[in-house]
């Protein structure tokens, strides 16, 4: 199956969501088809041309929007300038409803990978009546056992760049919320601080993903890896800005609010994320999704995973609008 071939936005913007903040977004396919919206992860890695292609475009209006600090949104999160306290969760899901009302929709499906399915979870869960389905992969709710895991359990199983990563963070605050101190360094007034954090953030994320390798070429230039670090760590490091919630968090604990929304759950058998068992929890609660995990795949479920999203935004756009 494949994706579908490259296409190019019949329309953007720059949208003025407040607080200083201007967010790009775009639109291809076909104007008077169903609405997508694609919401990219990170937080702050900005979205891909690469990401239309997973809808048929003659079948969907394809929105796709970098989110507040990241791509070509502003102002950017590199800038040590930038106000991040108005860079959450809940401004974040604010954009997103500006930009509906901006471009008219009414619904629209949803479709989110890694941190863009914690968004795309809570997005649903806060505003039901506006999601027709959800598309996710690389699946994640944000919660604080989650980030445990990927800044300090996995040290177990990459010890060598675990101990370089901790290296590079205050002696002092090495036993503690490890995203919240690599980000206390990214504030620094010191450039160099920053540099160094940001190279030990993206380092270490190279470590344990492994990341696919158009995000490691990114990782290469300082601006964006300045950006991306300071923006995942300003979430990680303040529980994604989701509130208390339990244990699990709350997206697991308010799955029963996706009661009524078609759902796809495509993940790598060999994502360690899995290792919480939260993607499993997350389907048998929520009764009207479906699972389908790709053997051998890690985080980005690569081709065959491509096969099963573009699959699944094929039988919803049969659905209708």
């Amino acid at each position: 199956m494949g994706l579908y071939p490259k296409t190019e936005p019949y329309d953007h913007g720059m949208l003025d969501v407040g607080n200083g903040n201007h967010v790009h977004w775009e639109t291809s396919g076909n104007p008077r088809g169903k609405p997508a919206l694609v919401l990219h992860g990170g937080p702050g890695s900005g979205t891909s041309p690469n990401l239309r292609r997973y809808f048929d475009p003659a079948a969907y209006r394809i929105v796709l929007l970098d989110q507040r600090g990241a791509g070509r949104s502003v102002p950017p999160s590199s800038d040590p300038a930038t106000d991040m306290s108005v860079n959450t969760t809940t401004h974040v899901m604010a954009d997103l409803e500006r930009l509906r009302a901006h471009l008219g929709i009414g619904r629209w499906l949803v479709w989110g990978v890694s941190w863009g399915s914690v968004l795309g979870l809570r997005y649903a869960q806060t505003h039901p009546g506006v999601v027709s389905e959800l598309v996710l992969t690389g699946v994640a709710t944000g919660s604080n056992p989650e980030v445990e895991l990927l800044t300090r359990g996995l040290g177990k199983v990459f010890p060598e760049a675990h101990e370089r990563f901790l290296a590079e963070l205050p002696a002092g605050e090495r036993d503690g919320n490890l995203a919240a101190a690599c980000n206390r360094l990214l504030e620094s007034p010191d450039p160099e601080v920053r540099e160094r954090a940001a190279r030990a953030w993206t380092d270490w994320e190279t470590a344990i993903v492994p990341a696919p390798p158009g995000s490691v070429a990114r990782f290469q230039d300082p601006v964006f890896r300045r950006g991306f670090a300071r923006t995942v760590t300003h979430y990680w490091g303040n529980g994604h800005f989701l509130g208390d919630g339990n244990d699990e968090g709350v997206v697991l604990r308010d799955a029963h609010l996706l009661k009524g929304i078609p759902g796809t759950l495509v993940q790598g058998s060999l994502d360690l994320g899995n290792l919480l068992g939260t993607v499993w929890r997350l389907h048998h609660a929520w009764p009207d999704s479906e699972l389908v995990v790709v053997d051998e795949a890690g985080h980005d479920a690569g081709a065959t995973g491509d096969d099963v999203l573009v699959a699944a935004t094929d039988r919803y756009a049969r659905d209708g609008t």
